[in-house]
């Protein structure tokens, strides 16, 4: 049975999505793909990015028949949502940064947006923030390193909190409400709660894509429900596989891109 949704990261972090889908939509089947041959994507230009997605999206959905592609990548989204919204049939939901919610719920009025230090670097922030956002101060953190540990914890691997503590020391005493800016971090969330205040408020897109996805998707009677995990580069990764199981991929499968 092939999923009804397709999601894509280039690691693991559209798992914080894949949560947020089941949790709303719990009868639904899931494929998500991770190009953990190309992984990271910051090491890509735009045009090998686009490129890339295309090609590897184009075959994909040809292969798996979803009704609808999820881009749960912030720069994939904000590179390449034209150029596969016009390769692809299907509807491509990406993600934004919850900046609007954010700057609505805050109440000091002082926001922190933490991500890739390619997502920070792009004027659609600057974009966001004044539009959604023109009474807020926004104190933007670009980190890599937090990809690198989101993907240690989700292997349940220890990641060093000092380290964290440091990364997220311009956000200490000033913000009171954090936007996650990349998909793999709402998978830190209990790290960072750890060495943030206990009054900052911790926002990311998922809910908001899964809302996306309810609203779009047409729901079929589905009595065989599976969720499948595709990767791009063929290695061995136990703790890799075992998280994934017990999210509940029970079926792991290789494809040559």
């Amino acid at each position: 049975m092939a999923g009804q949704i397709l999601i894509f990261d280039s690691g693991i972090g559209g798992i914080s999505v894949v949560r947020e889908i089941k949790q709303l939509l719990p009868q639904v089947s899931i494929d998500y793909l991770f190009d953990n041959l190309y992984y990271p994507y910051g090491r890509l230009s735009e045009e090998q990015l686009i490129k890339r997605l295309v090609e590897l999206m184009s075959d994909v959905v040809n292969k798996t028949k979803p009704q609808l592609l999820v881009i749960a990548c912030n720069s994939a989204s904000t590179i390449a949502l034209p150029a596969l919204r016009k390769a692809l049939s299907i509807p491509v939901v990406g993600v934004v940064p919850a900046i609007k919610p954010a700057a609505q719920q805050s109440k000091n009025k002082v926001i922190g947006l933490l991500a890739t230090q390619g997502t920070i670097s792009r004027d659609y922030i600057s974009r966001l923030s004044n539009e959604h956002a023109p009474d807020c101060h926004l104190i933007k953190v670009g980190t890599n390193e937090l990809v690198a540990m989101a993907e240690s914890v989700f292997r349940n691997h220890a990641i060093n909190l000092d380290q964290l503590t440091v990364i997220c020391k311009p956000l200490q005493n000033t913000v009171d409400t954090l936007v996650l800016g990349c998909t793999h971090f709402p998978l830190l969330k209990n790290q960072l709660q750890q060495v943030l205040p206990q009054n900052v408020t911790l926002i990311d897109s998922g809910a908001a894509i899964a809302q996306r996805v309810c609203s779009i998707l047409i729901k079929k009677p589905d009595n065989n429900i599976c969720f499948r995990a595709f990767y791009t580069e063929r290695y061995q990764d136990d703790s890799l596989n075992q998280s994934l199981a017990q999210e509940g991929f029970s079926e792991l499968v290789y494809i040559t891109r």
